[in-house]
C-alpha cells in the first residue's frame, strides 16, 4: 500500500508539472498575424522586403514558427490598395506594416484601432498621419524617409553633377504624400542656384512617356523626381525612358539606381525598413503606437550608377565635380 501510495504522489506531481508546461509551450507556439501592405509587386519591392525580414530575423522573429506575415500587393494597381487595406482588417492581423505614404493613407482608413507602423514616409505630419514626431498619438507610428528637406539637397547636387545645368524638370504626383512641402523645399534652392524649373505633374501610369517627352520638349537638361507611388510602380520604364531622352536624373528612392538608373541622394530606405521590425517588436511586446517617436534617418548616401549605360545620358564622367 505504501509503495502505491508514492506512486500516486508521484503521478499527481508529474500531472501538476505537465498542465504549466503545456501552457507554456502552447504560448511558445502561438502564431501571430502581421499584415504587409505593398504597392508596387512584391518582387519590385524585393529589397525592402527582405530587409524587413532580416529585422524581424535579428529579434528571433521566425516566419510560421511565431509569426506569419499576410503580404498584400496592389502590383502597381494602387485603386486596389482600399481592398486590400480592408482585407488585412478583417483577417485581424496584430499590426499592418506600409511601405509608403499611399499605403499609410489607405490602410489609416481601413481601421483606427489597429497598429500601422510606416516603413517610410516623407512627411507624416503634414500627411496628416500623426500629430508629432515625438508623440505621434492615434494608432500610426514608425519612420520618416526626412524627404521634404531633402529635395534641395538633391537640386544642388545635380547641379554639380550636370555642368552648365539651367533647366530642371521635377517629375512628381500632386496627389503624393508630401509634395506640396516638398516643393517649397526645392523652389528655394533652385532661385539660389538660378535654375528654371519645369513641374510635371504625373496622375497615372500611363503619363511617363508624355512626361518625359514634355521634360525634352522643354529643354530640360536635368530630372529630378519627387515622392510618388506612381513613380515608384513605374522604376523600370522611367530609367529606360531618361536613357532614351538622354536625360540625367536625379532619384528620391535607391532602388532607381538598382534599376539602372544614374544617381541617388538620400537615405537608404531597405535599412529603414529593417528598423520597422523594431517597432512591430514592441507593439507585439505592449506598447502603443501613439507613444512611440518617429525614427528619422541620420546618415544619407549618394549613389552613382558608373556602368556603360550611364554614358548614353549625355555625360561626360571627366566633368563630374562630387
Amino acid at each position: 500500500m505504501m509503495i502505491r501510495g508514492v506512486a500516486l504522489v508521484a503521478v499527481l506531481a508529474v500531472s501538476l508539472l505537465a498542465a504549466p508546461l503545456a501552457a507554456d509551450a502552447q504560448q511558445a507556439t502561438k502564431v501571430t498575424p502581421i499584415g504587409y501592405l505593398s504597392g508596387p509587386s512584391l518582387s519590385a519591392n524585393a529589397a525592402r522586403i527582405e530587409a524587413f525580414r532580416q529585422g524581424l530575423r535579428e529579434l528571433s522573429y521566425v516566419e510560421g514558427k511565431n509569426i506569419v506575415i499576410e503580404w498584400r500587393s496592389a502590383d502597381g494597381k494602387f485603386d486596389r490598395l482600399p481592398a486590400l487595406a480592408a482585407e488585412l482588417v478583417r483577417l485581424k492581423v496584430a499590426v499592418i506594416v506600409t511601405s509608403g505614404g499611399a499605403l499609410t493613407r489607405r490602410a489609416k482608413e481601413a481601421t483606427s484601432t489597429i497598429p500601422i507602423v510606416m516603413t517610410n514616409d516623407p512627411d507624416p505630419v503634414g500627411d496628416g498621419f500623426i500629430a508629432s514626431l515625438a508623440r505621434p498619438g492615434g494608432n500610426i507610428t514608425g519612420l520618416s524617409t526626412f524627404a521634404p528637406e531633402l529635395s534641395g539637397k538633391r537640386l544642388e547636387i545635380l547641379r554639380e553633377v550636370v555642368p552648365k545645368l539651367s533647366r530642371v524638370a521635377v517629375l512628381g504626383s500632386s496627389g503624393a504624400t508630401g509634395y506640396a512641402q516638398t516643393l517649397k523645399e526645392i523652389e528655394p534652392a533652385a532661385k539660389a542656384f538660378k535654375l528654371q524649373l519645369q513641374f510635371i505633374d504625373v496622375k497615372h501610369a500611363k503619363d511617363m512617356e508624355a512626361a518625359f517627352r514634355a521634360a525634352s520638349e522643354g529643354r530640360a537638361q536635368g530630372v529630378l523626381t519627387l515622392n510618388s507611388a506612381i513613380l515608384g510602380s513605374q522604376r523600370a520604364q522611367i530609367v529606360e525612358l531618361a536613357i532614351k531622352e538622354r536625360l540625367p536624373v536625379m532619384y528620391h528612392q535607391n532602388d532607381f539606381v538598382e534599376a539602372g538608373g544614374l544617381m541617388f541622394y538620400g537615405a537608404n530606405v531597405p535599412d529603414l525598413s529593417r528598423r520597422a521590425a523594431t517597432y512591430v517588436d514592441k507593439i507585439l511586446k505592449g506598447a502603443k503606437p501613439a507613444d512611440l517617436p518617429i525614427e528619422r534617418p541620420t546618415k544619407f548616401e549618394l549613389v552613382i550608377n558608373l556602368n556603360e549605360r550611364v554614358k548614353r545620358t549625355g555625360l561626360e564622367l571627366a566633368e563630374w565635380h562630387l
